[in-house]
């Protein structure tokens, strides 16, 4: 057992409880007493006296101690929990530190405790130093000590507050749905939780609240949200994570156009509270092929200026056989000039080139306009007519370049679409400066999937065809569009919704076409189709990304960035070494065998 008088050694005398918080004092505190708790920030000894800057997640304040008066004063390193009182003073007219809210004043400290020790971490607090995010996340509690780190997640907080503030004050309710709910696959894996009650037997973790908030519209509370944890089990990268959280909206009796105004009006108020910036509302509106065709891509970045441009009628009696040849079997030569070309030379076309093979095209082609003419591998091939009409076309000038893929026209414009991104950045043509929203629209309501052998929906089972598509289903399915919509927020897509299918007829017909029996739609859905024949109501809503949302605004790299404890690429936790293997007695008692 600890003796008493260490323990009121580690937590400090009752005369050290806090007064003020490290980001409090300023120069109207002067000659005022104050008790301060925190971390050593850092620490410095300048002969004599030790200068320490305590730590909180509120700022940061200067300490003054005197090692003749102060025992512990020599004892002090950083990250050690302190508590110190003393009387304010300010600092010696020069001496003040511009760069901290506190750098006018300091604490002359008259009495100290040590709460709690630490040794040396990791890695450095104080000072933002490229640091492995492996080791970051090991040390996560550590990492989250930076001022940085706890900006990022009094964002989240302040952003959480907003969103909720907001949808409140339009009358939609905040409504919580199941964590255990059952697996009805369809996109990406479930993760699945084995019942110990029901043997053999799972739940699943949501991948969204979709069928929930739909049955809540058939319960007739008209509008609904939640700020809500969903999991899906799939491959990782910067911005994806197995748990993440989403701003879920949905409402009765309302046409796409509403859901448009209601985001639009919370990006708005977004974008004033927490950056200080006003948006122009209502957004852009682009159909889905608008935006593949234009920018090569369903989530444009229009901070770029270039744009893919068809140039297959130029090459359609070209010299050149490999356009003129894929013009002549039905595909397209699509084109995107790049301006401010200057530094690029012919092994970064190259690079180019090889990329876009990795892309999916079967190769790219390119010419740069310089002083001397035309400078490229293939314009050679092209007639004086071709060239005439591309400079005409493109608006060529000197000194900028063009880039050739012939195929497919969805194809090639992805292709183009993926280089468009990596020159800009390369080049640095994008326009920081700018906040650009769009809405794309008008996505296909199924596409084919080689794989699988059979359509499989572009959004989800539940969005609804186009109203002036009903008649392609039965022979066409291809061509029907949907009532589906993305939200894009500088080339990032920060949310996705539709209007749904509010009836039981319109549904299994779309099963149907998904090549989901009626036995298995049963079986998966069931509860959701009998939801259908009890007066539905028409409906809709869409879904935000909210980590997305938090890493954009707040300027982030990554969406680990604003999640106080996140996952790996690999989908592992190394703080916690989760996911680890369990006793042999909890798997008995769930039924579950394991294999390797």
């Amino acid at each position: 057992m600890v003796p008493f008088d260490k323990l009121r050694a580690r937590h400090g005398p009752r005369s050290l409880k806090r007064t003020h918080t490290c980001g409090d004092l300023t120069a109207k505190h002067a000659g005022k007493k104050a008790v301060l708790t925190g971390w050593c920030d850092v620490r410095r000894d300048h002969g004599g006296l030790v200068f320490v800057d305590l730590r909180d997640r509120y700022g940061k304040t200067q300490v003054v101690l005197d090692p003749k008066k102060i025992r512990q004063a020599k004892e002090i390193r950083p990250e050690y929990v302190l508590a110190v009182s003393g009387a304010v003073r300010k600092r010696p007219k020069g001496m003040e530190n511009k760069k901290m809210a506190t750098g006018a004043v300091e604490l002359a400290v008259e009495e100290c405790a040590i709460l709690n020790r630490s040794p040396t971490p990791p890695f450095e607090i104080s000072e933002e130093k490229e640091v492995s995010e492996d080791l970051r996340l090991q040390y996560r509690f550590l990492d989250l000590r930076k001022p940085k780190m706890q900006k990022f997640l009094i964002l989240r907080h302040q952003t959480a507050q907003i969103v909720r503030n907001y949808f409140s004050q339009k009358g939609f309710l905040e409504i919580e749905t199941p964590m255990l709910t059952r697996s009805t696959p369809e996109g990406a894996r479930d993760y699945l939780v084995p019942s110990r009650v029901q043997a053999g037997k799972f739940f699943a973790l949501p991948q969204s609240p979709q069928l929930f908030k739909q049955l809540l519209m058939v319960a007739g509370f008209d509008k609904y949200f939640q700020l809500v944890k969903c999991f899906r089990d799939e491959d990782l990268r910067a911005d994806r994570q197995p748990e993440f959280t989403q701003i879920d909206v949905e409402a009765s009796f309302v046409e796409r156009e509403d859901i448009f105004a209601l985001v639009e009006g919370l990006m708005a108020v977004l974008l004033k509270e927490v950056l200080g910036v006003k948006i122009k509302t209502p957004f852009d509106r682009l159909s889905y092929v608008e935006a593949l065709w234009n920018y090569g891509s369903d989530k444009p970045d229009r901070r770029i200026v270039w744009k893919i441009v068809d140039v297959s009628e130029i090459f359609q009696k070209s010299p050149f056989k490999i356009f003129s040849q894929a013009v002549a079997g039905g595909k397209s030569v699509q084109t995107l000039k790049v301006t401010g070309t200057g530094v690029l030379v012919r092994k970064d076309f190259e690079a180019l080139e090889a990329l876009a093979v990795r892309s999916g095209a079967r190769g790219l082609g390119w010419a740069k306009l310089t002083k001397e003419g035309w400078m490229s591998p293939i314009a050679k091939n092209f007639s004086e007519a071709d060239k005439s009409a591309l400079v005409k076309e493109l608006q060529l000038k000197e000194g900028d370049a063009v880039l050739f893929v012939a195929d497919e026209k969805n194809l090639a414009c992805a292709v183009l679409g993926t280089l468009r991104l990596e020159l800009a950045e390369k080049l640095k043509a994008i326009d920081t400066a700018r906040n650009d929203f769009c809405w794309v629209t008008d996505f296909p309501l199924f596409e084919w999937s080689a794989l699988e052998k059979r359509y499989v929906s572009v959004h989800h089972p539940f969005t609804s065809p186009h109203p002036d598509d009903l008649s392609l289903l039965a022979g066409e399915p291809q061509k029907v569009r949907s009532q589906g919509y993305d939200l894009v927020w500088n080339g990032s897509e920060i949310g996705g919704g539709s209007i749904r299918i509010h009836d039981r007829a319109l549904q299994q017909q779309v099963f149907e076409i998904l090549n989901i029996s009626s036995a298995d739609a049963e079986r998966r859905f069931g509860f959701l189709l009998k939801a259908l024949e009890y007066g539905a109501p028409p409906h809709g809503g869409i879904a935000l990304g909210f980590d997305r949302l938090v890493m954009l605004l707040s300027g982030a790299d990554s969406i680990r960035d604003v999640i106080a404890f996140p996952k790996t690429a690999s989908a592992t936790c190394l703080m916690t070494e989760a996911p680890a293997e369990v006793d042999a007695r909890q798997l008995k008692e769930l039924h579950i065998q394991t294999t390797r």
